[in-house]
């Protein structure tokens, strides 16, 4: 399996020539969507969710399938993914956990989000679940009004992956992705893929 970094918290997973790209949102590159086979949306914030984007991109494929929780899933028009379901995406198989965004203060946002565990790999959106699964690669949360380092770290205590990659990273300097990283480095495996960057798992 092939795993491209693209901004923020937007991945591409490709294998056996297919594609699956999870959180195409505004801080990210539109090219994330070149080519994709299925897409799969963590929640609503535009972070996580380029409308615009995304519709030129079912545009240029009409066989595009795109996969949220079940309320975006009605406002968008795309396939409803429920906690506890799971699926076949591009070929890969899907898990959904989670459910909540994490809060920010005074139950604030209270929307709904969605975590995919995805042959292994886990994409948690704004969310620090910790699923039941065993989980190979974790893309870790480094950055948000929700999230301080403490929680990463236990995070990834808590989830015992056998690697991890930071994402939802676009408002870190270079000087704060630095301090995240020597923070996070000898918790599990870890490293940083540079964006537009690929790495190889599994």
């Amino acid at each position: 399996m092939r795993l491209t970094k693209f901004g923020h918290a937007c991945v591409r997973l490709e294998s056996d020539g297919q594609t699956l790209v999870i959180d195409p949102g505004t801080y990210s590159e539109a090219e994330s969507l070149a080519g994709a086979d299925a897409v799969l949306i963590t929640h609503e914030h535009p972070d996580h969710i380029d409308i615009d984007k995304l519709k030129a991109a079912q545009e240029r494929n009409p066989g595009l399938t795109v996969h949220t929780h079940p309320a975006l899933a009605a406002a968008l028009g795309v396939t409803a993914a429920a906690v506890g379901d799971t699926f076949t995406a591009a070929g890969f198989s899907v898990r959904v956990v989670g459910g909540e965004h994490a809060e920010v203060i005074d139950g604030l946002p209270g929307c709904p989000n969605v975590g995919f565990i995805i042959d292994g790999v886990y994409h948690p959106g704004d969310s620090l679940f910790v699923p039941a699964e065993e989980v190979d690669t974790l893309l870790l949360p480094a950055s948000g009004p929700w999230l301080k380092h403490r929680d990463a770290i236990e995070f990834v205590r808590a989830v015992k992956p056998a690697r991890a990659f930071p994402i939802h990273d676009a408002l870190l300097s270079d000087l704060g992705m630095n301090n995240f990283d020597a923070w996070l480095e000898d918790e599990t495996d870890y490293a940083r893929i540079p964006l537009g960057e690929s790495v190889t798992i599994h």
